[in-house]
């Protein structure tokens, strides 16, 4: 049996076929565009990953047997809002999870119904990106397409819904919508009646790894599939690349080295910071995860070599750099502003502690540092709410450089595991796929089996010292600096 792991992201769509042993057989892709119709706007069209999902899988028909696939599922960019009318045609464009156009909604959600109210209905707090945000701004601003709305749908799960016919949606994804109580891992009834909708115009909840049904005879014609191909749910893309890691187990953790960064901790149980600072969403094996989240973590390193230094020889920059721990300029990774732990879009990126004799290195080095400090901020939280924390299986394309494994080895005081795959959330989607068709009995004995750790970075003592003394440096510049990123922001 193969199986398909369908992964739609941000910009691009990826297609991988994996064998039971957990052999990528072959994969394609294809790339589409984001419309920013206003400042701090971002909308897709959903057709458009429609058109690439279908053009990608007449690619496989020529690189893999697809007969042999007997499932698919999904990972998938979260908290984007896709809303469907009565026939289930799209009512307007999706707004994605990077759309900033929903403040005030939040501060209502946050300020006037009351934070703690938000995060005993749902477990986490209203952030700009998440869904139920953007469901109360068309209330206000769209009322015409608010009237017509019959379902609400995330975005791989529109895609789930034109291959099986069913409404669906998993827990994972469901957690970031802001209208899922987290715990009890059902619709809040709380949440629905603050943003005036009904259970009805939901989609049916199901585990990751469980089957929404079989494909629709039409597709698997127009696709060349057979009809007995399984449905299963999947994953948000968080979730699905910490499958893909096999970070699966209580207090296994992955760190995610991308555009954005994250700090994913699996669980078995169910806990909430009293500041809501990580976010606290079911797992894809069928539990619970901790998730922190920067902004720009790969994407800080990015902005300095081709912005400021005008180069794309990142790995060549780095081999000056070899007093670590000894470093003495900060860098303040908010480019973006920040989600964890400081949830504040005024942030703003900041190098201080340059001196005349600060040399390319030193910056450079600076910035990787930063992005370190900052994904500890993160790790700090889940070990204050009592999880254990000492070995990080890191991903993404920054997780490339032996020297930034090595810096978050120390700065965490962890051992840093590099593993087999590096397919990311659609080798996750693929996982589950396969659990849901019974080649593996749960995601953690898939996770056992098709996943390993190929080199290993431990934290030395002496540095692990030095890094402690710079990241409490570290910790006392956001608040020392927040004034002045208000009084910036506003200029």
């Amino acid at each position: 049996m193969l199986f398909l792991g369908i992964d739609l992201g941000t910009s691009s769509i990826k297609l991988l076929v994996m064998d039971e042993n957990g052999v990528v057989q072959a994969s394609a892709g294809g790339e589409y565009g984001l419309s920013f119709p206003k400042p701090g706007w971002s909308e897709q069209e959903p057709w458009d990953w429609v058109a690439q999902m279908e053009a990608s899988m007449e690619q496989l028909r020529s690189r893999c047997d697809i007969k042999e696939i007997a499932g698919i599922s999904f990972a998938g960019q979260m908290h984007g809002l896709v809303l469907l009318d009565e026939n289930d045609n799209v009512i307007r464009p999706a707004i994605l999870w990077n759309d900033g156009r929903t403040k005030e909604e939040c501060d209502y959600l946050n300020q006037t119904v009351g934070r703690e109210k938000i995060s005993a209905y749902t477990a986490n707090m209203a952030l700009t990106g998440f869904t139920a945000p953007k469901l109360l701004w068309v209330k206000k601003h769209e009322p015409e397409n608010f009237a017509r709305i019959a379902k609400i749908m995330l975005p791989k799960d529109y895609l789930a819904y034109l291959l099986s016919g069913v409404h669906c949606t998993d827990v994972s994804d469901a957690s970031g919508m802001l209208l899922f109580d987290v715990e009890h891992k059902c619709w809040s009834k709380e949440m629905l009646e603050l943003c005036g909708i009904k259970e009805e115009q939901l989609a049916r909840i199901f585990e990751s790894y469980e089957t929404v049904g079989t494909i629709k005879k039409e597709m698997a014609e127009r696709f060349g599939l057979s009809e007995q191909v399984k449905i299963i749910a999947g994953a948000g893309d968080n979730a699905a690349g910490a499958v893909g890691t096999g970070t699966t187990k209580h207090g296994m953790c992955s760190v995610s080295l991308g555009t954005s960064g994250t700090v994913f901790v699996a669980s078995d149980t169910f806990a909430v910071d009293k500041d809501n600072a990580l976010h606290m969403f079911a797992h894809a094996n069928g539990r619970y995860h901790l998730m922190g989240c920067m902004l720009s973590a790969a994407s800080s390193n990015k902005w300095w070599m081709d912005n400021i230094l005008g180069t794309k020889e990142y790995a060549s920059e780095q081999e000056n750099i070899t007093a670590l721990g000894e470093n003495h300029v900060y860098y303040l990774p908010y480019l973006m502003g920040e989600r964890t732990p400081h949830n504040n879009p005024n942030a703003r990126g900041t190098f201080i502690g340059m001196t005349l004799d600060t040399t390319r290195a030193d910056m450079t080095q600076a910035v990787l540092e930063g992005v370190a400090f900052a994904l500890r901020d993160s790790v700090e939280i889940a070990r204050s709410l009592g999880v254990t924390i000492k070995r990080v299986r890191v991903m993404g394309g920054g997780a490339k450089s032996y020297l930034w494994r090595k810096m978050l080895a120390n700065i965490m005081n962890v051992t840093v595991e590099s593993i087999n795959s590096e397919e990311g959330p659609g080798y996750g989607g693929a996982i589950l796929a396969a659990v849901g068709c019974g080649a593996f009995h749960s995601v953690e004995e898939a996770g056992e089996r098709l996943v390993h750790v190929v080199d290993s970075v431990s934290p030395e003592p002496e540095l692990v010292a030095k890094y402690e003394e710079k990241y409490k440096v570290f910790r006392r510049l956001y608040p020392a600096l927040l004034p002045v990123f208000d009084e910036v922001a506003m200029v």
